[in-house]
């Protein structure tokens, strides 16, 4: 859906910007692992190739409108610590889907759901979404907890959907509605006035 490179985000401490060619080494230290891949339907890298490859595939995502991944930055280092991608656009619904990941490093920051934050104000304004799923391991308690903070619902469970690192894993799915996100940011301004 989106027609171009995604635009620069900015956060008080990170900066989203799209991939960009030398990213490859980063984005594979935090591909490689295991404890960042624990809960993904993937198994960790074992390839620089596998940089190359994801890279590849955002450019051409950008190129054609199916996708939009940021490189998550803090803007005080300029270090890339993640992504976080806009995906499976469906036009005439108004609908995609969110995936997230970040080094295992920079967990228990509050980076994911900082983040995530202008990702879902640009899906729910210039993209026009009313509708942002997300896919999760139930196992992954720390990501549940992202999203609903985001003010996203569970939905729905598939048991064992998944077959990856030797064992079957099951999903929760989330949605997002615009009317919630517009329900929080409501709800905010008002504790805010309010205090």
């Amino acid at each position: 859906m989106p027609e171009s490179m995604p635009p620069v985000l900015t956060t008080s401490r990170l900066r989203l910007r799209p991939l960009a060619a030398d990213d490859g080494p980063a984005l594979y230290s935090i591909f490689s692992d295991e404890e960042v891949v624990r809960y993904w339907s993937r198994s960790a890298w074992t390839d620089m190739a596998q940089a190359d490859e994801m890279l590849a595939a955002a450019m051409r995502d950008y190129a054609d409108g199916s996708g939009l991944r940021y490189g998550i930055v803090l803007s005080a280092t300029e270090e890339l610590i993640g992504v976080a991608s806009l995906f499976a656009f469906n036009r005439d619904n108004r609908r995609c889907e969110i995936g997230y990941v970040l080094g295992s490093r920079h967990w228990g920051q509050g980076y994911a759901s900082e983040a995530l934050v202008p990702v879902l104000d640009h899906a729910f304004g210039p993209l026009g979404m009313n509708r942002i799923e997300a896919d999760i391991d139930p196992q992954n308690i720390a990501s549940g907890r992202v999203l609903e903070k985001l003010a996203f619902r569970r939905e729905g469970y598939m048991p064992e959907r998944w077959f990856v690192h030797g064992e079957y894993a099951d999903t929760a799915f989330y949605g997002l509605l615009r009317r919630y996100w517009d329900e929080r940011l409501l709800s905010r301004s008002s504790a805010v006035a309010a205090g």
